[in-house]
Order: structure tokens, then C-alpha cells, then sequence
């Protein structure tokens, strides 16, 4: 756990607030809205990682970041966000460098899809790949 001003990183899982992560990925987030409660409850439990951020005073949830990895070499960064108060506070980059720097991933390949924050991202070393290294499947949803 580490306290960055009036809030706390902690990576334990069982302080993660499902509830609050929920209402977030379900009715703000632009991406995989489509999943359900269940598929997202299943992929906070199983993952390699996550790190929550709340406030020192009262404990509330404030931000979330997980990623899912090889447990070896790379890791995928996730559901990365922070609540609407608590935002513009630098939230969003500790949760980033908690994840990425603070952790056992630390030298690891990190990748990431994202349409938005990419300023925030290129802090931490991610870069866009456009030279051919990358390929990418999309998914197929009937």
C-alpha cells in the first residue's frame, strides 16, 4: 500500500469495492460496455493484478486499474479509471505508475488499447505502433 496525498494504492483484492467498479464499467466507460456484472466481477477476481485507489479518510473507492498477464515477461493494462470527484487530482498517473513501475511487472512488455489519454500513457513509456510489429484480431460478436 502506498499513500499518495488524501488517498491510499492499495493492491489487495479483497478491498476492491465490485459494486463501484461496476457502476463505472457499466455506465461510464466507452469501452466493453457489453460485458455483464458477472464477466466483469470474473475478470477483477482472476486477474494477475489489480490496484484500487481510495480515500484515506472513509476507505470510499475512488479509481481502479487491472491487468492480466503472463506472470513472466508482458502484461495488458485494463480498466483503467477514476470517479468524476476525484479526478485532476493526479490520480489517474499514480494509478498508472503503481501498476506498471511499483509492481512485479516492472520490467515487463506492457501494452494497451485506448482512445483516449494516450499523453498520460506516453508518460510511462507506451508509445503507438503503426510500423507492422503489431497485429490485431477484432472480436467477432454475433
Amino acid at each position: 500500500m502506498r499513500t499518495v496525498g488524501v488517498y491510499e494504492l492499495d493492491d489487495d483484492l479483497a478491498r476492491v469495492d465490485l459494486d463501484v467498479v461496476w457502476k463505472f464499467l457499466s455506465t461510464e466507460a466507452y469501452w466493453a460496455r457489453w460485458r455483464t456484472r458477472e464477466q466483469v466481477e470474473e475478470q477483477v477476481r482472476t486477474a494477475w493484478r489489480v490496484v484500487g485507489a481510495y480515500e484515506t479518510a472513509g476507505g470510499r473507492q475512488v479509481g481502479f486499474a487491472r491487468a492480466f498477464s503472463d506472470g513472466v515477461a508482458m502484461a495488458y493494462l485494463a480498466d483503467v479509471f477514476v470517479v468524476a470527484d476525484a479526478r485532476g487530482t493526479g490520480l489517474g498517473k499514480e494509478l498508472v505508475r503503481e501498476m506498471i513501475d511499483n509492481g512485479p511487472g516492472a520490467n515487463f512488455r506492457w501494452m494497451l488499447h485506448t482512445s483516449d489519454a494516450h499523453e498520460l500513457y506516453r508518460r510511462y513509456g507506451f508509445t503507438e505502433h503503426t510500423a507492422g510489429r503489431y497485429l490485431e484480431r477484432e472480436a467477432v460478436r454475433e
